[in-house]
């Protein structure tokens, strides 16, 4: 009986063990591809808003996270200086390497825009949508920003 007891213990022991090493990969490589572009055309502020606060939410519960706001059409208010009142918000979160902000250059022509006007840090893209487009090739996750 003490042998077959012995035994039963040390299996518990190693499935346990286990167990945890199985949990604990699965908890980094959940983290480890964590990464999100946000499609921003809208210049309503309640929208530059929820993106500047989701970006801070998720790089609280995943600081290793690969974060991105493409803006295009009417989201390129967030790009520019003085268009936006998230300015010292993005401005901050641009400091952040995970976290980068693209502007796309057909909406910039289109509005007049040149790179001087852009919040120091913003890139420019040639193309927003297909920005988006191979991100998502590269299997990053999408979230449109809207309310």
């Amino acid at each position: 009986m003490g042998l077959l007891s012995s035994k039963t213990c040390i299996m518990k022991k190693i499935i346990l063990a286990a167990s945890i090493l199985l949990v604990a990969n699965l908890v980094k490589a959940q983290n480890a591809d964590y990464r999100v572009v946000f499609d921003m055309t809208s210049r309503d502020s309640l929208n530059q808003q929820a993106v500047v606060r989701e970006l801070n939410l998720i790089r609280e519960g995943n600081p290793d996270a690969k974060l991105e706001v493409v803006m295009y059409g009417q989201g390129i208010d967030l790009a520019i200086k003085d268009r936006t009142s998230q300015q010292a918000a993005v401005q901050k979160l641009l400091t952040d390497k995970g976290i980068s902000f693209k502007i796309c250059a057909i909406a910039m022509k289109r509005n007049n825009i040149d790179k001087s006007q852009l919040i120091p840090g913003i890139e420019v893209v040639p193309d927003g949508i297909y920005e988006i487009i191979l991100k998502q090739r590269e299997g990053w996750g999408y979230i449109k920003v809207a309310r």
